[in-house]
C-alpha cells in the first residue's frame, strides 16, 4: 500500500489537470444532449479524452455506430504502443497485474511513469496501479460533474475550454521532451524524422487527419525499437 499512496502521490500533479479536462468535456458532452449516466459510462469504459471530444463530435453530426468505433480505436491506438513499452518495464509482473496497468494507461500516467524511471529504474506494480487509478476516478467523476453544470454553460467555445485538451497534450510534449533530452539527441532527432517523413508523405495520399494519425503511430514505434536496441 505504500508503494501504491507513492504512485498516487506521483499522479496527483496530472490528476488535477483531469479536472479541468474533465469539467471541459462534460460541458461539451452535455451541449452534445448527453446526460451524466451516459458521460459516467462513457469516462469509465473508454477512458480516453481525445476519444471522448471525438465521440461527442461524431454524435452531433449523426455519424452510425461503425464511425464512432472506428474512430475511438484509431485515436487509442497509441495506448498499445505504450503498453507494450511498459511491459519492458514491469518484466516480472503479474499477467493480471499487467492486464490491470494496460487497460487503465493514458498518455499522462504513461508520462508519470517515464519521469519516475528515470530516477528510479525498478517500479513495482503498486506504484502504477496507484498512478493510474488516482487518474481515472478523478476523470470519471470530472466529467459527471462538468455535465451536471453543462446547462449553465451554453458556448463553452467563449471560455476556451476545447483548448483545454491541446494546452494538457502540450504541458506533456514539453515534459517529454526534457526526458528524452536527457538521454541525449539522437533518440529524438530519429522520432522527428520518422514523423516528418511520414506525414510528408502519407498527406499526398490520405487526409491530414489520417495522416497525422499514422505519422505519430510510426514515431512511436520508432522509440520503442530504438529503445529495444539500447
Amino acid at each position: 500500500m505504500s508503494e501504491f499512496y507513492k504512485g498516487m502521490k506521483a499522479a496527483l500533479p496530472t490528476a488535477m489537470g483531469y479536472v479541468s479536462i474533465g469539467l471541459a468535456f462534460g460541458v461539451v458532452a452535455s451541449a452534445s444532449q448527453l446526460s451524466p449516466l451516459e458521460v459516467g459510462l462513457m469516462s469509465a469504459l473508454v477512458y480516453g479524452g481525445s476519444a471522448q471530444f471525438a465521440m461527442c463530435a461524431l454524435m452531433v453530426a449523426g455519424a452510425g455506430l461503425g464511425m464512432i468505433t472506428l474512430t475511438v480505436f484509431l485515436v487509442n491506438l497509441r495506448n498499445m504502443l505504450m503498453s507494450l513499452h511498459t511491459t519492458t518495464i514491469f518484466t516480472t509482473t503479474k499477467f493480471l497485474d499487467n492486464l490491470g496497468i494496460a487497460s487503465l494507461i493514458t498518455d499522462e500516467s504513461y508520462g508519470v511513469l517515464l519521469g519516475e524511471y528515470v530516477h528510479h529504474k525498478t517500479i513495482s506494480a503498486s506504484w502504477m496501479h496507484g498512478n493510474n487509478i488516482l487518474s481515472y476516478l478523478v476523470w470519471i467523476v470530472s466529467s459527471i460533474v462538468g455535465t451536471l453544470i453543462g446547462s449553465l454553460i451554453p458556448n463553452p467555445e467563449q471560455f476556451g475550454l476545447d483548448f483545454a485538451l491541446i494546452a494538457m497534450f502540450i504541458g506533456l510534449l514539453t515534459s517529454q521532451l526534457e526526458v528524452m533530452l536527457s538521454e541525449g539527441m539522437k533518440k529524438l532527432l530519429l522520432i522527428l524524422l520518422a514523423v516528418a517523413v511520414v506525414y510528408i508523405g502519407l498527406s499526398m495520399l490520405l487526409s491530414e487527419s489520417l495522416a497525422v494519425l499514422a505519422a505519430t503511430l510510426i514515431g512511436c514505434g520508432v522509440g520503442v525499437v530504438y529503445d529495444d536496441y539500447q
